[in-house]
């Protein structure tokens, strides 16, 4: 949440503190609300320990989990665009459609990107 006052002051123990209740009821709306992310997670679950068994040093081990860790991202983004739109009504509107569709993208190009990033990293070694 942005400061109210406009000032750059360091947090306090109690403001990172609330900041990271917000960031979690977050986590909590998207998880219930939201199928598409609850199957993200449950892949993301099973495969990060493949990750880490299959990558052979950090750097592999950090890019097969981090291109899935982009995906839970962009799916909670993708998300809150949707409630926005949809808080605005239900009814079609043009500009509503193209916004929903431009973060669906955005999870289809992070999807994408978990596919590219292990069969660079994993085909070389079976190939």
């Amino acid at each position: 949440m942005a400061d109210s006052q406009g000032s750059h002051a360091p947090r306090s123990p109690f403001r990172a503190w609330q900041a990271f209740l917000w960031s979690m009821k977050g986590l909590r709306a998207t998880w219930s609300l939201e199928s598409s992310f609850r199957l993200e997670a449950y892949l993301f679950v099973v495969l990060a320990p493949l990750a880490l068994w299959l990558g052979r040093d950090g750097v592999e081990r950090a890019l097969l989990i981090g291109s899935m860790m982009l995906v839970l991202v962009i799916e909670v983004l993708n998300s809150a665009v949707e409630a926005v739109v949809d808080r605005w009504g239900a009814e079609h509107h043009e500009l509503a459609g193209r916004a929903k569709d431009m973060g669906s993208a955005a999870v289809f190009l992070a999807d994408m990107n978990v596919l590219i990033v292990w069969g660079l990293v994993l085909l070389p070694r079976y190939l």
